[in-house]
């Protein structure tokens, strides 16, 4: 039987949250209600959407790329079996909660930049609560370099500044250290937004690349195209990845998705370098 400790026992839910503007040491954040379902809301940063969050069933993801996390999440380990997964860039925590609500007993760090958005989070959703997640409040990049060697079966990076992903969790020297904190056979998934013609989602297949032996990709047909711009979620492992049944979970999605890795993904990134340390000076991490 799935225990319920992690979270509010049933009849002592968090309030229903209510939508408004607040202001936080990232800008101003606004929580807004999505569509006509009173549960479904949308996180957004500085008018940039930023998680959607169903507060009645943390198996809805609305963001197709958090529901190709965890489709990865869902095939990359057996089903139901706890995992311990940290999420660098924590926003209203949507992918945790699936987690915790389809793997009890899971152990799971989130990292925020901003503690007014971690706060209010946790004010707005019925969030896990510790040991099932914690919420810590730091850059993305400093935390990862406190956590313990081959420590996680997971590590998820969507960390934005706005829409783009600050270069200091761009690197090589990032993605090798996320790499030391997963076990062996452990995923690294990184969300990428990018518009024609890729130069970003290159650089970062190549960065990826240069430390993994396995990588592929899920992401929208039109934005493999060259047609609009969306996300994209990076998959690495030093392991074989679950190429097939990824190919399954894609050819299921509502919007047009693709795996894509072997020759394919070599030409895709075929004249793209990876960026290194150090961060040119004068560059402004996230505020």
């Amino acid at each position: 039987m799935a225990r319920e400790s992690s979270r509010h026992r049933r009849g002592d839910r968090a309030p229903s949250p209510e939508p408004g503007t607040w202001s936080t040491s990232s800008g101003v954040v606004e929580l807004a209600r999505s569509g006509s379902d009173e549960q479904a809301w949308t996180v957004f940063v500085n008018g940039v959407a930023s998680s959607s969050v169903h507060t009645g069933d943390p198996t809805l993801l609305e963001f197709e790329y958090l529901r190709w996390m965890a489709d990865v999440l869902d095939v990359g380990w057996p089903e139901g079996a706890p995992l311990e997964v940290v999420h660098l860039g924590a926003a209203g925590c949507a992918l945790a909660r699936y987690v915790d609500a389809t793997r009890p007993g899971s152990q799971q760090v989130a990292v925020e930049l901003d503690e007014d958005l971690a706060r209010l989070v946790r004010e707005w959703f019925d969030l896990p609560r510790s040991p099932a997640l914690r919420l810590q409040v730091g850059d993305a990049r400093e935390r990862l370099a406190t956590r313990r060697d081959a420590s996680a079966d997971a590590v998820v990076r969507d960390v934005f500044a706005g829409d783009t992903t600050p270069r200091h969790v761009r690197t090589v020297e990032f993605v090798a250290d996320a790499a030391r904190v997963l076990r062996p056979g452990g995923t690294y998934l990184a969300n990428v937004a990018d518009r024609p013609p890729l130069k970003r989602l290159r650089a970062e297949l190549a960065s990826v690349a240069a430390v993994f032996d396995h990588v592929g990709l899920l992401a929208e047909t039109g934005l493999l195209r060259g047609r609009r711009y969306a996300n994209a979620v990076v998959v690495a492992s030093d392991a074989p990845l679950p190429a097939d049944a990824l190919v399954r979970r894609a050819a299921r999605t509502p919007v047009p998705t693709r795996w894509v890795d072997g020759d394919a993904l070599v030409d895709l990134v075929a004249g793209a370098s990876p960026e290194h340390d150090p961060v040119p000076p004068g560059e402004p991490l996230p505020s």
